[in-house]
């Protein structure tokens, strides 16, 4: 299954919608037209533990009813998007999860646990929408990772169950002020709070779209202005996506809706007039691209952040 948020420009509202060869249909028509009645809006269908059923509605139905809705349908380039949900409870990082990416920054890739850190929802961006550079910062960097969607409340999560917490997966383009985390890095927090520092999306994809549910062939980049900077294999991460829902899941009562960003190949710097990019290979994720401009205090602002 695959879904995303849009948004209505005119009107400024947000809603949920089946992504179907390469056209969405909004979830809200499809229940008017076939009945199938789920919540119009991503965190209320994760928070009612509605993606199960949503899966398998997508599975058994969804090649037949939703090609049959062409006046309802908009294709890909037409649209715009929102972050998939604006409320997650909690967005974890995972720092030099691949060795390679701590060679680049000069340290040792930790190997007895995560190097985990949280960053708060005013991050969030969608697709499409700039990310500023904050005035506070003069070397901000950018990075592709895969993010685990967690799908319901959980806590002690063994690892060969951790699916079960897993609503799905998504892109996410992770922000760093790296000057502020140099000078000190118990500013890590800082470094990786400012608004715009957190993208995701733009499609959701359910557990099963994964091919052969081979996650560790899956490769992250890292893309600047069409030029691949980084990318690696998840099955390169030092800790593996069980080994992090598991881990998470004994620090703190994980919830649905948390977003687990679980580490970057490697990162770029960010000046304005920049374009980043998430690009997830082997599984139809769609690409996540958002423009970089300038701090209005430093006079670098333009339309796409207006």
């Amino acid at each position: 299954m695959r879904l995303a948020t849009l948004r209505d420009d005119e009107y400024g509202d947000e809603f949920l919608a089946w992504f179907h060869q390469d056209h969405f249909i909004s979830v809200e028509n499809a229940a008017a037209v076939f009945g199938a009645f789920f919540p119009t809006d991503f965190q209320t269908a994760l928070e009612r533990g509605e993606i199960p059923d949503m899966i398998a509605w997508w599975n058994r139905e969804a090649d037949e009813r939703l090609p049959r809705m062409p006046e309802f349908s908009v294709h890909k380039t037409d649209t715009s998007y929102g972050p998939l949900y604006r409320r997650p409870r909690k967005i974890w990082g995972i720092g030099l999860n691949y060795a390679a990416h701590a060679s680049d920054l000069d340290e040792s890739a930790p190997t007895a646990e995560p190097a985990s850190f949280m960053k708060p929802d005013t991050a969030l961006i969608g697709h499409g929408d700039p990310i500023r550079l904050p005035a506070l910062s003069e070397r901000v960097t950018g990075e592709g990772e895969l993010a685990i969607v967690i799908g319901r409340e959980c806590r002690d999560v063994p690892r060969e169950d951790w699916l079960s917490a897993v609503a799905g997966f998504t892109n996410v383009l992770d922000m760093t002020a790296e000057d502020i985390l140099r000078r000190n890095p118990r500013n890590l927090t800082q470094a990786k709070a400012f608004d715009t520092f957190f993208s995701f999306g733009p499609v959701f994809l359910s557990p099963d779209e994964i091919p052969d549910g081979d996650f560790g062939a899956l490769t992250v980049q890292t893309v600047l202005n069409g030029e691949i900077r980084a990318e690696n294999t998840v099955a390169n991460m030092t800790f593996p996506l069980d080994f992090l829902v598991a881990h998470h899941s004994r620090v703190m009562t994980l919830l649905p809706g948390d977003i687990i960003s679980t580490g970057t190949p490697g990162a770029t710097v960010l000046a304005a007039g920049d374009t980043l990019e998430c690009r997830i290979l082997g599984a139809p994720f769609e690409p996540l691209v958002n423009p970089v401009v300038g701090s209005a205090a430093d006079g670098e602002d333009d339309e796409a952040g207006t």
